[in-house]
């Protein structure tokens, strides 16, 4: 689909409805798009790619807007290959264009494309005309790669954010928001900020810093849905989950290989929702993709996560979650936690060094089971889901 989204501004993307993850991890179960976009003005700006294999498609597309006219520029905004792998073919295309993008994106450009002349660097707050469209650009360092910068057509009030306020899930017919439902997005969003972004909360606050002083009527991101009308829920989002300001609640986690930790952590949600909270999310870590699981840490803000002992270590689809936790820097969480053993614990030991690790506030008393739940281990349970709710 080509869309025009502001005055000469067209959506030239495409979908991906094949890839089963994305960068090889995290499951597309609605796919995913790559969003690229042509200013059609007296000169004419491309911004952001696609992934290489969709270029015949997205070739297409551009020669349909520009219809024969040449393109002037490409405007680099991310360097990651699902946006940049066409850029070598675009320039064999059109040999004369000028590609636009700061000193970090040539390194890799060069790196990734063997490209090196041709180039027009930009730094902060540089402009480029194309004719009645105006773009200034803004550079957005760790959001989520060093070279990110976003582009802002003072014009229409555009802003080109790169992966910021992304989402997986393919477009499907529709291309803004006010054409579409979007609720199924949201927690896409989330999904998609803890896997990629997560790590970058102060680099992310500082982007939005940025972004305060610009009249922003559209975002155009490099996945997902053109947002207008909710452009300032999108906002909200980053804005909290970069702060790591989790929502009232609490995601468990747990591992069990023949049922008797999955008992604690019954006993425990059941006492968290007779004391009254009400978002409760439960994730077995052999059944739940971590992608999934990251996402409702990142959205709620107590955390209890219980594992059995195994080989004499914590059971190791938990370590494998603990890692992806710490390596993500979540803060301000409420923690408590539980495990299992039968005949030596080591699990209750290693979420005790991981609570300390993480910094966070720990809630209640952990409880340590030795084989099978009996009449003590489940009032302790009890204890833990009811001290949580209390703090919350």
């Amino acid at each position: 689909m080509i869309k025009e989204i502001a005055n000469n501004i067209f959506y030239v993307g495409v979908n991906d409805r094949q890839k089963s993850l994305f960068e090889n991890l995290w499951p597309l179960p609605s796919g995913v798009s790559y969003n690229s976009y042509l200013i059609n003005d007296e000169k004419t700006a491309l911004i952001d790619t696609v992934d290489v294999c969709y270029s015949d498609i997205f070739f297409k597309k551009i020669d349909s807007v520009l219809n024969g006219r040449p393109l002037d520029y490409l405007i680099v905004n991310h360097m990651e290959p699902d946006h940049a792998g066409s850029i070598r073919l675009l320039r064999q295309y059109y040999p004369d264009v000028q590609i636009v993008g700061n000193k970090q994106t040539f390194a890799m450009l060069a790196g990734y494309h063997h490209i090196s002349e041709g180039l027009h660097e930009v730094k902060e707050g540089d402009k480029l005309e194309l004719g009645k469209h105006c773009l200034s650009f803004y550079m957005a360092p760790m959001v989520h790669w060093p070279e990110v910068m976003m582009t802002y057509d003072e014009t229409e009030k555009v802003l080109f954010s790169a992966d910021a306020f992304g989402t997986y899930g393919t477009i499907n017919g529709g291309v803004i928001d006010t054409e579409m439902n979007v609720e199924p997005y949201w927690n896409e969003m989330i999904r998609y900020y803890s896997n990629i972004v997560g790590k970058y909360g102060n680099p992310v606050q500082r982007a939005l810093k940025k972004l305060e002083t610009l009249d922003i009527q559209t975002i155009c991101s490099t996945h997902g849905p053109v947002w207008r009308e909710y452009k300032d829920k999108a906002i909200e989002i980053y804005d909290r989950f970069s702060r790591y300001e989790g929502e009232n609640g609490v995601t468990i986690i747990y591992g069990s290989m023949y049922g008797n930790t999955e008992q604690m952590a019954e006993a425990i949600a059941c006492s968290l929702a007779n004391n009254g909270v009400k978002n409760i999310a439960m994730h077995h870590v052999c059944k739940t993709h971590s992608s999934y699981i990251l996402g409702d840490v990142f959205k709620y803000k107590g955390l209890i996560i219980g594992s059995p002992t195994y080989n004499g270590q914590i059971f190791p689809e938990i370590d494998s979650i603990l890692k992806k936790i710490e390596t993500r820097e979540v803060k301000n969480r409420l923690f408590g936690y539980f495990g299992s053993f039968t005949w030596a614990g080591m699990a209750v030991k290693r979420l005790a060094a991981f609570a300390e690790t993480m910094q966070w506030e720990v809630i209640g008393e952990p409880v340590e089971q030795k084989q099978s739940i009996n009449d003590e281990v489940q009032a302790q349970c009890l204890a833990l889901g009811k001290a949580m709710a209390a703090r919350l």
